[in-house]
């Protein structure tokens, strides 16, 4: 099987030919390491660096480079594509409050720890208290933004899976309103929030349908709507305010014959059910480690939702080899032979996840899978002598 045809396979339970692979995204560090070579994908504050002193070219490039020849190292069936910052406008500019933390023209502030060298996050933002004060949003998208996905689709296209990142989802938009002020209104001003939600969600919806439509063959979105003891809000408020946008992401990839996958960090058991509901293809986002383990979920869940993940991101920070190794046994002992699995890393492969550890999670990934292709191979020679038989 191609890479594209194997994830196709797990995604609609048909009998891959081997466990797919891949990662929504790796993180400077490792993709350093691995390839030799400084990037600024993922590069965090280098690459927003970068971005605000226009550099833009630059950072396109090292993205196409280093996104392709990663997928090639480790022989990912899976490749990540996103928008770039626009070649004919100059990026909104920061105004420094101090060295890590800035106001953006629309006022809202972020922040940036470069201890643990995350993503930004927001820290103040725009609280409106009536649906009149949440204005409608257009979608400003030029062609140039689709560079790079344009060049994945050219590059691996034919033979990969290739899963379209938008900026944002919409259904929880803590990106672009503060966490605590988003669940607080939900109950204070929950018209308010229902408004916020269907201007980002529709926002970034077409985002996705515009990445889906220049030859993606999947949408992922990522924000998070869960924490390590559960969802951030009661399964009820959840069904009320984000279930209808998730669906409407599901509703607008599969009109197009393509796939939806939704990321959450956390333990989101209250939730996989309404999950389903919606039309969501895969998870991405298992932490075992938090009482999300796959011989649990696929007991429940299999053949019905798609698990990408599989190894705790932890694990791989932390982790020795043979925690790695065990983890991805776990995976691969517990998922159907008829699909449902594809193995990766439980987040974005984030700084602190070594090149040791991730290279024994690419290794146990063949060893055990090879073991499992045999065994589901005997088991169907078998069937065939016993039906012969009879």
């Amino acid at each position: 099987m191609l890479p594209k045809e194997r994830v196709i396979a797990a995604l609609e339970f048909h009998n891959p030919d081997r466990i797919p692979t891949g990662e929504i995204g790796i993180d400077f560090a490792l993709a350093e390491q691995s390839l030799g070579h400084p990037t600024l994908y993922r590069a965090k504050w280098r690459e927003y660096a970068a971005i605000w002193q226009g550099r833009r070219d630059e950072y396109v490039e090292s993205c196409k480079r280093d996104i392709v020849a990663l997928a090639r190292k480790f022989d990912h069936d899976i490749v990540p594509a996103f928008l770039v910052p626009s070649r004919y406008r100059m990026p909104a500019q920061p105004q420094f409050i101090s060295q890590f933390k800035w106001r953006m023209p629309d006022g809202r502030v972020y922040v940036y720890s470069p201890e643990t060298q995350g993503n930004a996050f927001i820290v103040d933002g725009p609280r409106p208290e009536s649906v009149e004060e949440v204005p409608d949003r257009a979608v400003d998208v030029d062609e140039s933004q689709f560079e790079l996905i344009q060049y994945l689709v050219a590059e691996l296209g034919d033979t990969h899976f290739i899963v379209a990142r938008p900026p944002d989802d919409g259904i929880f938009p803590h990106d672009a309103y503060e966490m605590q002020w988003l669940l607080s209104s939900m109950a204070e001003r929950p018209e308010v929030v229902e408004r916020v939600i269907a201007v980002e969600s529709s926002h970034y919806i077409e985002m996705g349908k515009r990445m889906l439509d220049a030859g993606c063959d999947a949408v992922i979105t990522h924000n998070d709507v869960a924490g390590r003891n559960g969802p951030f809000m009661s399964p009820v408020m959840f069904e009320r305010f984000c279930w209808p946008w998730l669906k409407a992401w599901a509703d607008m990839a599969h009109a197009r014959g393509k796939y939806f996958f939704k990321h959450t960090d956390g333990n989101t058991w209250k939730i996989l059910d309404l999950m389903i509901a919606a039309g969501v293809d895969a998870w991405h986002g298992i932490q075992p480690s938090i009482g999300m383990a796959l011989p649990e979920l696929q007991a429940q869940y299999g053949g019905r939702l798609c698990f990408w993940g599989g190894v705790d991101l932890d694990t791989l920070i932390a982790g020795t080899e043979d925690q790695v190794e065990n983890e991805v046994r776990l995976a691969i002992e517990s998922s159907p032979t008829e699909g449902g699995l594809i193995l990766g890393a439980g987040n974005a492969v984030m700084v602190g996840v070594g090149l040791t550890n991730y290279l024994e999670m690419m290794r146990a990934v063949r060893v055990y899978q090879t073991g499992r292709s045999h065994a589901a191979r005997h088991a169907a020679e078998a069937s065939v002598v016993r039906d012969s038989a009879a």
